[in-house]
């Protein structure tokens, strides 16, 4: 027997982010979970996720003092008025930073707060891939890669944020569609872990690295595919050392994120001329109708050893603001998780 909760908690967006986030941006509060109606289902949050896309779009999705900290998570039914979703049904949902939510599968949202989807059958991998490699970063990855980039065997390919959730995806992608991997990432252990783990041919920390000299002598012909996590000079360093007829998949530019002000970069006009590069960024939603392709094709490479996955775990509902600081600053490998 399921003891039912009467409460739950969440985390509200106490005030806009000004620059870095810090803990007094967000609010822990109690709620009343209401009984159930006809048709809805209760869910209890298993593991949540961090992500660089929440520091951009709470400001243009959330209201200041009201709002639930948009995000994910993998819940489990545990209590139920449907049969379509019996006790211990597994979903993964944008219900945001909250322990619990009632939910209604009739009325699923058409924009990202408060969608879900079934949990993917993945076999024994832990549940927590399904906020990454499983998961919306997985299929980042995925199609942001593969559909844009369009790679080709014998590629030179570069990619940012390399030993994040979407980044580490990205290399081990490429070096299965046979391309030469070249990753940036924020520490020298990060670097290691990308070149004796994960498979990158060359990988550099980009705060000691002479970027320029870098790629010169890891890509003396130059870059066919750039995956741009990271945005501001470094991705103008890496476009000017790219060879005709270029292609660059836009994710994210988590370099300017905490901005004040806007960050000045050279003029990149000229180098997309001259090289006629094609550079298109991306939102993953716009791939919703082949979602279960990406995932079922990322959980055969895991299951084949041919992917690595690398999570690193915070225990504790309370500490998300931690994890969420923490992740923006580079500190996680792989994907951020919140374990509750």
């Amino acid at each position: 027997m399921i003891d039912i909760p009467k409460k739950g908690k969440k985390f509200i967006l106490a005030r806009h982010f000004e620059g870095s986030p810090t803990h007094d941006n967000f609010k822990l509060v109690e709620f009343d979970i209401p009984d159930l109606q006809e048709g809805e289902i209760l869910v209890e949050a298993l593991f949540l996720s961090v992500d660089p896309y929440m520091r951009p779009y709470s400001a243009r999705l959330l209201q200041e003092g009201t709002s639930t900290m948009v995000g994910s998570q993998v819940a489990k039914v545990i209590a139920t008025k449907n049969g379509e979703y019996p006790l211990g049904t597994r979903l993964v949902g944008y219900w945001g930073w909250c322990t619990h939510s009632v939910v209604n599968p009739k009325n699923i949202a058409t924009g990202m707060i408060g969608s879900f989807t079934h949990f993917p059958d993945i076999g024994n991998l832990s549940p927590s891939l399904g906020l990454g490699a499983i998961g919306m970063p997985g299929n980042t990855a995925y199609f942001g890669f593969l559909e844009i980039c369009q790679p080709k065997e014998g590629d030179v390919v570069v990619v940012t944020g390399a030993a994040g959730a979407v980044g580490s995806l990205v290399g081990q992608i490429a070096k299965i569609k046979g391309c030469h991997v070249i990753g940036f990432a924020g520490s020298d252990d990060k670097v290691k872990w990308l070149v004796d783990e994960v498979g990158f041919d060359k990988a550099y920390n980009y705060k000691t690295a002479d970027w320029d000299k870098c790629l010169k002598e890891a890509a003396p012909n130059g870059v066919d595919c750039y995956f741009d996590n990271v945005g501001g000079p470094l991705s103008t360093i890496i476009r000017n050392n790219m060879k005709d007829f270029g292609r660059i998949s836009v994710c994210g530019s988590i370099s300017t994120y905490n901005d004040k002000t806007p960050t000045m970069a050279p003029a990149c006009e000229a180098a997309f001329v001259f090289k006629q590069l094609k550079m298109e960024g991306f939102l993953v939603s716009r791939w919703k109708s082949r979602w279960m392709e990406g995932l079922s094709q990322m959980t055969k490479w895991i299951q084949e050893g041919k992917i690595k996955v690398r999570e690193t775990y915070t225990e504790g509902f309370e500490k998300m603001p931690q994890a969420f600081i923490d992740m923006l600053n580079g500190v996680n490998v792989g994907k951020a998780i919140i374990k509750v």
